[in-house]
């Protein structure tokens, strides 16, 4: 029995419209988890997060295991309270950061040696750490297993190599987790590009059984139409009553296909990375608001949208900001990409709920 209940209320096609009950607070799905690197969504607070929408934020264990040290964070009372955020934490196992920042990594059996970026010093990931990490030090509401994930393009033979290595780690992560029923652990498909292989995967992720899915080594580097190529079978493979958890990803048209296809959570920097170099999204499409033309332009990014910074300051002013590079403007901005991310979902979800999320799609896929 799963740790927390995901109840589907409606369904449209492979796409799912639901929540994921927590004791932290339920999660309504189709969801967007802002990334909260180092116990902080750059550029805001805790109450900017939480009014743009957001009901679950993600943090990395790799920055926080080596700054301030997961040790510290127990200490002063977890991440939660260290970091002023009530609401559900899922943390990543810190094995994408290992094999893209740290400077020296070696991958064996045991888990994972690396250098840190920050000052040299030499690490040991092994899944039962990860997951000390994450559970106990931390208090993650959310847990990921330990993987590897490889770069894309990888030869067939060595993503078939990553993927049974993250399923034994997986089954190590099950066991070093244990029972509980105020936290949940999810395991992580992987395989590349390759269906044989993701479906393998699938199949050993189940057979070890976990609380969630997710779909792991896309959005590294493969081009939306592989990455939906791909969905188009591997969300199908895992328990459809369980959540469906796409990591990494990624721009709104990326969110959009991906829901059509049946995914229920997703990660990623772009909002508020997005944000702090003057782009915005919108529902007619990108914007950058370092260009000229909105100079002048006296009308607000989205009155529509329940966020102040959406609603209550000129394109003008945002522009001005921007180019002044005054850090107000990258709070703003990153608070509406927040805020119209998260309204994305709510449309995602009302589309679903009345069985309409073909049409959806398609205008939405004729404003980008």
């Amino acid at each position: 029995m799963a740790a927390f209940p995901f109840i589907i209320e409606a369904t449209d096609g492979a796409a799912r419209a639901g929540r994921l009950e927590t004791p932290r607070g339920a999660i309504s799905t189709p969801a967007f988890m802002p990334l909260g690197t180092a116990g902080t969504v750059k550029a805001l607070t805790a109450g900017q997060v939480r009014a743009s929408g957001a009901e679950i934020i993600l943090a990395n264990t790799y920055h926080l295991m080596l700054r301030p040290t997961a040790e510290r964070v127990a200490r002063l009372g977890g991440l939660h309270r260290f970091m002023g955020w009530e609401g559900p934490i899922l943390t990543d196992s810190g094995g994408f950061q290992v094999m893209s920042l740290a400077k020296i990594n070696e991958v064996s059996e045991a888990g994972v040696r690396f250098q840190s970026h920050i000052d040299g010093s030499r690490h040991d990931l092994s899944p039962e750490r990860s997951i000390a990490i994450q559970a106990d030090l931390l208090g993650a509401d959310i847990v990921m297993q330990l993987d590897e994930c490889v770069a894309w393009p990888a030869e067939e033979a060595r993503a078939a190599e990553a993927l049974r290595l993250s399923a034994r780690w997986g089954a190590r992560s099950k066991a070093a987790f244990g029972a509980r029923d105020r936290q949940a652990l999810f395991g992580i498909q992987q395989g590349s590009t390759f269906e044989a292989l993701r479906r393998e995967s699938a199949g050993r992720l189940v057979e070890t059984g976990f609380d969630g899915y997710a779909i792991g080594g896309l959005a590294v580097g493969e081009g939306h139409d592989a990455m939906c190529e791909v969905l188009d079978y591997a969300s199908g493979l895992l328990p459809p009553d369980r959540p469906r958890y796409l990591m990494g990803v990624g721009k709104p048209i990326d969110l959009v296909e991906a829901v059509w296809r049946g995914v229920d959570m997703f990660d990623c920097a772009l909002p508020t990375r997005s944000g702090r170099h003057g782009q915005v999204w919108t529902s007619r499409g990108p914007r950058n608001l370092k260009n000229a033309e909105f100079a002048d332009d006296e009308a607000p990014l989205d009155a529509a949208l329940n966020c102040p910074a959406s609603r209550d300051y000129s394109k003008a002013y945002l522009h001005h900001l921007v180019k002044s590079r005054e850090i107000l403007g990258q709070v703003l901005l990153s608070w509406h990409n927040l805020a119209f991310f998260h309204a994305l979902m709510g449309q995602l979800r009302e589309a679903i709920g009345q069985g309409r999320l073909d049409a959806f799609r398609r205008d939405f896929r004729a404003l980008q």
